[in-house]
């Protein structure tokens, strides 16, 4: 057994019962347990000041680091803000909070200042966490550890069965987080979703210390952390899905015009985009064109079930679009900052072409030894910058210079230098 698994088998887990069975663990190597319900029951939804005060003080007294997990309603919502946020800690137990009744938890944020967030997949729920004022200054990505030791299959329910040998219940990951009241079940599930967590994050910390990779690890939840916001997307409507097919610059205005139009009603209606009108339906109009409303309701997408005003507002966009100058018409492709797409690197560089290639079996084998993927190894992009355009002098420090400009961690730069230097010396940077 690994040592995450022997912490799995530690008679101190904390278990459904708030004490630990006989046989704590043993489900690591037979059958594993299913969780059922968190040791405490399902604590009440905390929807007021009153209580989220309560809550707030009970988890500034608790001891150690804090899991911490939330909710969001994608495809039903527009936009991905909290619906429901999870919190547990040693000596304060498991709090479930209502971020639409209580939409300000910077409070209870700074009451955590101090503590470690453990969280799974952190840089998904991140971003919704910190609209309502919950920002970490130290984290423990349970999904990260899970990479970097090599785990083959790191969703949440994967690790806590392979690791913990508890099985957790994930019916209801995809359900409407905005519905309102939440049905018991929803909430069982929430709480058992930072149930363990803690115990997870022990169990893979050891492991990661075995291995040699915690300070790797670290390194990672640092970058995590203290990385700003993502800037906005450029032209969002060209990852329409099936854009490919579209090819002439008319069309491609029809479509940023009509993703434009749905992008306004479905932020208004707080729905997902893709409940007003579906990305297929969107290609289909910009190929066809469709010179009135009984011609755009002939498409698919747009059928029977739709009405004359909803017609009439699509059919708007699309004439909208039909009108614009060409001037004021979208080209085709965006800009692409860095280098060419690599399928296109034989035609445009042999000897970058070459490079790559040697790069990318060089990483390959690096990431085969560390028993980690090739991306948590170092970032493609990154490889794919220094093999394009390579320092004019290429040596261990300008390429480690290189790898920290594009924001590799130090344990990166420390095992990747080797490894590109002798791709770009070899093949003739």
């Amino acid at each position: 057994m690994t040592d995450a698994q022997d912490t799995a088998a530690d008679s101190s887990l904390r278990t459904t019962g708030g004490t630990p069975p006989d046989d704590a663990g043993s489900s690591v190597t037979g059958a594993p347990t299913p969780l059922l319900e968190p040791r405490e029951g399902i604590p009440p939804v905390i929807a007021d000041p009153a209580g989220l005060a309560r809550v707030t003080a009970a988890f500034a007294a608790g001891t150690g680091p804090v899991a911490v997990d939330a909710e969001r309603a994608s495809g039903y919502r527009y936009g991905q803000r909290a619906y429901l946020v999870q919190l547990r800690r040693e000596g304060a137990g498991t709090a479930l909070i209502d971020p639409v009744a209580c939409p300000d938890l910077s409070g209870l944020g700074a009451a955590l200042a101090d503590a470690e967030w453990v969280l799974h997949a952190a840089t998904q729920d991140l971003p919704c966490l910190r609209e309502i004022g919950m920002v970490p200054a130290r984290l423990f990505d349970t999904e990260l550890a899970g990479r970097l030791a090599g785990f083959p299959r790191v969703g949440l329910g994967a690790m806590v069965e392979g690791v913990l040998g508890y099985v957790l219940e994930k019916g209801h990951s995809a359900v409407d987080w905005s519905t309102r009241p939440l049905p018991e079940p929803w909430l069982r599930y929430a709480a058992l979703d930072v149930e363990l967590l803690v115990d997870l994050r022990d169990a893979l910390e050891k492991e990661l210390e075995r291995q040699g990779k915690l300070e790797w690890a670290l390194q990672e939840f640092d970058a995590i952390a203290t990385a700003p916001p993502p800037e906005p997307r450029k032209d969002p409507w060209r990852r329409t899905s099936g854009m490919h097919k579209v090819r002439r610059r008319r069309q491609l205005g029809v479509v940023r015009e009509l993703w434009q139009t749905r992008d306004r009603i479905a932020q208004r209606r707080d729905v997902s985009p893709g409940k007003v009108l579906s990305d297929a339906a969107i290609v289909e109009a910009a190929l066809a064109l469709p010179g009135n409303v009984h011609a755009l309701a002939a498409l698919n997408g747009f059928g029977h079930r739709m009405g004359r005003r909803q017609l009439e507002q699509w059919q708007a966009a699309v004439d909208r679009a039909k009108a614009l100058p060409e001037a004021a018409l979208p080209q085709p492709g965006q800009p692409v900052a860095g280098p060419p797409p690599p399928r296109a690197w034989a035609d445009k560089d042999p000897a970058a072409a070459a490079r790559l290639s040697a790069a990318r079996a060089g990483v390959s084998s690096l990431a085969e030894r560390l028993n980690m993927p090739q991306e948590n190894v170092i970032s493609p992009d990154t490889v794919r910058r220094i093999c394009w355009e390579p320092p004019k002098v290429v040596d261990a420090a300008s390429v480690a210079a290189a790898l920290a400009g594009y924001g590799a961690r130090p344990w990166q730069i420390e095992l990747v230098t080797p490894v590109l230097v002798d791709s770009l010396v070899t093949k003739g940077a």
